[in-house]
């Protein structure tokens, strides 16, 4: 079924079982990647909290989760300036990081929190993702766990909005064309 956020029209695109399933998978590797270890999980607000939920619930080590928030997103579009809100407020030196994002576009947002990150000295870094835009990527960042690789469309749901609505959508959808 189609739906409308502000003056926009959106159809199905991923359902959410298809979305729990790639999220448990991601969550099984990360579980063995990390056995024995506690890994300390960084989620980038607003869009990554439900991937983040999802996820974390099928990881069955020891973990911390701390969040930041940076956001590039203007309507439909990257403003082309990254902004924090929320920085880095645990102390991550010598950690094993697993940086949780919902969607890498251009990779500018990822980039920047990204060189803020290593001034502070982790032990090691790795990248989760929901989404990712392959054909859009601007930036040099290969994620370690993806859910799924989706062409240069404007998605929304599952923590994912547009102007701030569709977030709590169970499915993602795509903007109409």
């Amino acid at each position: 079924m189609n739906i409308s956020l502000h003056d926009k029209r959106f159809e199905p695109y991923i359902k959410e079982v298809a979305i729990q399933n790639r999220i448990s998978a991601i969550a099984e590797q990360l579980s063995d990647d990390y056995r024995g270890k506690r890994p300390l999980f960084i989620s980038m607000l607003n869009g990554a909290f439900w991937f983040t939920a999802d996820l974390l619930k099928s990881f069955t080590g020891d973990c911390e989760i701390s969040f930041v928030k940076y956001r590039s997103y203007q309507g439909l579009q990257s403003s082309g300036e990254v902004m924090q809100s929320l920085g880095i407020d645990v102390d991550i030196k010598d950690r094993d990081v697993v940086i949780l994002e919902d969607i890498i576009d251009t990779g500018r947002t990822l980039s920047v929190f990204l060189e803020i990150l290593m001034q502070h000295q982790p032990g090691s870094v790795k990248i989760a993702t929901l989404l990712i835009k392959p054909e859009t990527l601007q930036f040099p960042l290969v994620p370690d766990y993806v859910g799924f690789e989706i062409p240069n469309d404007f998605i929304v749901g599952y923590g994912l909005d547009y102007d701030g609505l569709g977030r709590n959508l169970r499915n993602l959808y795509v903007l109409e064309k």
